[in-house]
């Protein structure tokens, strides 16, 4: 069962994955049935199951009922001849990769119709509501009937998928339809089921974008290793969407009143993992003002952990009638704000890597120029490698390590605003991913009455 609500509740656990795991662990059935129809039993299994967990928690169930509407939905807002653009994101994080693009694409089209899609109920949850998004939906599971009927009736003419999430059942749907995809900000490694000698169903996927847009060279010589020639190392564009963010307007006067002008340690998207790390340093004496970004907003939780807390806190949400400025310690209590709240950090902790749940966005604080900590699972994830070897951001396994280097980061202004510059001038010269997407459907319009240019 923990498998299964993992399924239906985590948007970076793909159910193909889960099924390659489930196979390759010794499992009986391996001898029995090809993947393809071990990946149809899970599907088919999870359709039954989900269902039920559902009834016991929350996440699960709002995916649950957010898959039976999609399909009432895209019938109310897409019509047989309406032009469409799909987007679809695993979770939030993916979306806010993507837009870039997405709004590129849309400032070009704005005829088109955007149905966005999520897997996860934390990115349809927290997305955004924008004027250019026509219907936001939930995938559907992957079964051939599922794939079918999503792309007849979404009928897309371009669809464009972010990072991960590859969905053979959609992919083939798309590619026997004459629809057209592609995929941006990919990561691509060795590791991965696509390049075994199980994984030709997952690889084949791959085959209906008619283009892979990749963060790095290592990406792309990997692909091209395996038949994949239609491949541009295009960088990431979560560069291009954290300096759109820094331009914006940062209209935070609850926390700008928090601050007061002090030094401040903000941690982002952290879990109870990152509190073990870092909670030493929260509790000492006379430390800067700090604000905790929890990962989960839930209410026990965030009980839990200000009864952690030694100093002074106080919730965001309580905060509107309170003296902010006595307090020492904000903790933000709702969705949307941490990227902006970065912004008043003088040192940021980036949370997700002292565990195994994942690191999240480091590039968020970097592009306002301070210093970053992390944890020590990061391998995966080549922006914290360059970074690190740039020397703006550290990474730490113990909770004494942690303490000594923020408070030496501190301690010492001089050092903390050039390490702080390193970053952001690190980010700027790694923007552009967007224009090379961008470019690509100029040199390629999507036909000859309605063309990119």
């Amino acid at each position: 069962m923990t498998a299964l609500s993992r399924i239906a509740g985590c948007a970076k656990l793909q159910i193909c994955h889960l099924a390659i795991v489930f196979w390759r662990k010794k499992c009986n059935f391996a001898e029995r049935f090809t993947v393809r129809l071990l990946y149809r039993f899970v599907l088919s299994l999870s359709s039954v199951v989900v269902p039920v967990l559902s009834f016991f928690n929350s996440k699960m169930r709002k995916g649950a009922d957010g898959r039976r509407s999609t399909l009432e939905i895209i019938h109310r807002t897409i019509g047989s001849k309406d032009q469409v653009f799909w987007f679809h994101c695993a979770s939030l994080g993916e979306f806010e990769q993507g837009r870039p693009v997405f709004e590129a694409l849309v400032a070009k089209h704005p005829t088109y119709k955007v149905v966005l899609s999520f897997f996860s109920p934390s990115g349809y949850e927290h997305c955004p509501n924008l004027d250019w998004i026509s219907a936001k939906v939930y995938m559907p599971l992957d079964s051939k009937k599922n794939a079918e009927q999503f792309i007849a009736a979404v009928h897309p003419s371009m669809a464009v998928f972010v990072k991960y999430d590859i969905w053979p059942n959609h992919l083939r749907a798309i590619y026997h339809t004459g629809g057209r995809a592609v995929l941006i900000s990919a990561v691509f490694r060795p590791s991965q089921v696509y390049f075994k000698s199980y994984g030709q169903m997952f690889a084949s996927a791959l085959n209906a974008f008619e283009h892979i847009f990749v963060q790095d060279d290592a990406s792309k010589q990997l692909l091209n290793q395996h038949g994949f020639d239609q491949v541009t190392v295009s960088g990431d564009t979560r560069y291009d969407r954290v300096s759109i963010n820094k331009a914006t307007n940062i209209d935070l006067p609850d926390i700008e009143r928090f601050v007061d002008n002090r030094p401040c340690f903000v941690a982002g998207s952290i879990w109870p993992d990152d509190l073990d790390l870092i909670s030493t340093f929260l509790n000492i004496p006379h430390a800067p003002k700090c604000i905790l970004v929890p990962h989960e907003i839930d209410q026990n939780a965030i009980a839990q952990l200000q009864k952690q807390l030694m100093r002074s806190s106080v919730l965001y949400s309580k905060s509107q009638n309170q003296k902010l400025e006595d307090f020492e310690i904000l903790i933000i209590d709702c969705v949307g704000l941490l990227s902006k709240i970065y912004h008043f950090a003088d040192v940021a902790y980036v949370g997700g890597a002292a565990g195994t749940t994942g690191m999240h966005n480091v590039l968020e604080p970097a592009v306002f120029g301070c210093p970053i900590v992390i944890g020590k699972n990061h391998q995966r994830y080549p922006e914290a490698t360059s970074l690190i070897e740039h020397g703006g951001m550290f990474s730490v396994s113990h909770p004494h390590v942690f303490y000594q280097t923020v408070s030496s980061l501190f301690e010492n202004h001089e050092e903390r605003v050039k390490l702080g510059r390193i970053n952001s001038d690190f980010v700027a010269s790694q923007c552009g991913a967007t224009a090379v997407v961008t470019n690509y459907f100029l040199e390629h319009p999507f036909d000859q009455n309605h063309s990119f240019v």
